[in-house]
């Protein structure tokens, strides 16, 4: 039942699908495999390499499995693999020779490298996809609520005025390097490992361009060990996904303390919170421990992938190929997930000014300007200044406790730190991109923009790919176009 009575309407459909659904869907090994394979005989009849009528044979009966989704191979006990199950299967269909025309110029170590390379495709894109937006977001927010006074807290205390919108901007800052972090991690998939062979290259004349250019890379690999040998790629996407981790789980740790009832600066909808089997009064933020405890799963895969492929040998390797890629894409996915729940709460969050301004009026947090004030207007160092404030605030509060008299400190000096205005003390640190100063986001846009730009032409290049390698094999398997890339399923 949707309706609690105390909650009265149900989890947001995006948010419901990353707590309680299933996880996002990728294509699977077989189809990613039988996809640089179709773009590998492509390349092989092209170079008048292999006979065009036995490529066009092999290429009907991949296109057949791949339209069944591989039904063919279920329940089939794959011993040594599936993609050994799946060659054996085209061998006994076609005989080994024409089955056997998939090893010629080529190994299993380009190949998994490539097919590496196009399942990171996905996860690296839902996850820029994600952060931009997430980005805008809070950009947005930021200047709605660029006058909305709050504290500025240090050590949990209130600190000093300042506004919601600049707390969300500080961390839009704090995203832009993020994303410049995944958009440079990510231009490593733009290099095509197929061609490379065992690491030594072939002495078959293929022309891994084509190959690349078909799989939608934008170049082969310039050098054949380092395309097998190396997944750095996976390490610097999980490192960059998992310093991305750290910036939103520190913002949902501040949202979380604003939620509570003791602080009361934040309304969630219902959308958004969950309730008790209990606790009927309970209004739970339960997406942002979501966000908090998701977000850390990148970093473990990140120190289990370094620990893994550490002091391996620089080739082909098990430790460095399988097992310390393991993780990335539940990590990758994962990340993008806790982004999607962070942006969703910031879009969400409604914020009680009354509630934060007389926060910030308790909390004194006009004391450093009053501070400042003796500087500029009695010619104080600020250590003088600062000891003042001090003991007035001290003597103020022992006054309260005795509800009589008046503050008065040393020197006959009389000040009422608490006498100013949170909002103008805010607006007045114009200075060191303070709140006042309503910071430019001009060079952020113009940095979002190219990491997005750059983010779609990647995209149009693989859909592009897709869209050529289904025309070549229909072209050599003489079947329409439409209905090659009807069948083709997902390619990555």
């Amino acid at each position: 039942m949707d309706d609690t009575g105390r909650i009265r309407r149900p989890l947001s459909p995006t948010a419901r699908r990353i707590v309680f659904g299933e996880p996002f869907p990728g294509p699977s090994e077989l189809m990613l495999v039988s996809h640089v394979d179709r773009a590998h005989l492509v390349m092989l009849a092209e170079q008048e390499l292999i006979d065009r009528a036995a490529v066009a044979t092999l290429l009907a009966e991949i296109e057949l499995l791949r339209a069944a989704d591989f039904a063919p191979l279920q329940g089939i006990e794959a011993r040594r693999g599936q993609y050994l199950l799946y060659e054996d299967w085209l061998a006994g269909r076609l005989g080994d020779r024409t089955a056997g025309i998939l090893r010629t110029g080529r190994s299993r170590n380009d190949l998994n490298a490539t097919v590496l390379q196009l399942r990171l495709r996905l996860p690296v894109e839902r996850l820029l996809t994600a952060t931009l937006r997430l980005q805008a977001t809070l950009l947005g927010r930021a200047r709605r609520y660029a006058a909305t006074v709050m504290p500025g807290y240090t050590h949990y205390q209130p600190a000093v005025p300042t506004t919601y919108g600049h707390h969300l901007g500080g961390v839009a800052r704090a995203l832009d390097r993020d994303l410049a972090a995944l958009g440079l991690a990510a231009a490593g998939l733009d290099t095509c490992p197929l061609g490379a062979g065992t690491g030594h290259g072939t002495a078959i004349p293929i022309e891994p361009a084509r190959t690349a250019a078909l799989l939608g890379f934008e170049r082969p690999a310039p050098h054949a060990l380092d395309a097998v040998a190396s997944r750095d790629v996976v390490l610097r996407l999980l490192s960059a996904a998992a310093i991305l981790g750290v910036t939103i789980s520190r913002l949902g740790a501040d949202l979380l303390l604003w939620t509570t009832a003791e602080f009361a600066f934040l309304d969630l909808p219902d959308e958004l919170v969950g309730s008790s089997s209990a606790m009927p009064q309970k209004r739970n933020p339960f997406l942002l421990e979501h966000v908090k405890g998701r977000s850390a799963r990148v970093a473990g895969a990140f120190v289990a992938s370094t620990a893994a492929m550490h002091a391996t040998p620089f080739a082909n390797s098990v430790a460095v190929g399988t097992e310390g890629c393991a993780g990335a894409i539940e990590a990758l996915d994962a990340a993008a997930d806790s982004v999607t729940l962070l942006r969703l709460i910031v879009a969400g969050a409604k914020p009680r000014p009354g509630a934060m301004l007389a926060r910030a009026i308790a909390g004194h947090t006009t004391a450093t300007a009053a501070a400042e004030r003796l500087v500029i207007e009695e010619g104080l160092s600020f250590r003088e200044a600062h000891h003042l404030v001090g003991r007035f605030l001290t003597e103020a509060d022992d006054t309260d406790r005795r509800s009589s008299g008046t503050p008065v400190v040393p020197q006959g000096r009389r000040i009422e730190p608490d006498a100013l205005d949170p909002a103008s003390v805010a607006q007045a640190a114009r200075y060191g991109s303070g709140p006042g100063a309503r910071a430019a986001v001009e060079d952020l846009l113009q940095r979002r923009a190219a990491i997005a730009t750059e983010l779609a032409g990647r995209l149009h290049r693989w859909r592009q790919a897709d869209i050529d390698l289904a025309a070549a094999v229909a072209e050599l398997t003489a079947a329409e176009p439409a209905a090659v890339l009807a069948r083709a399923g997902q390619a990555g």
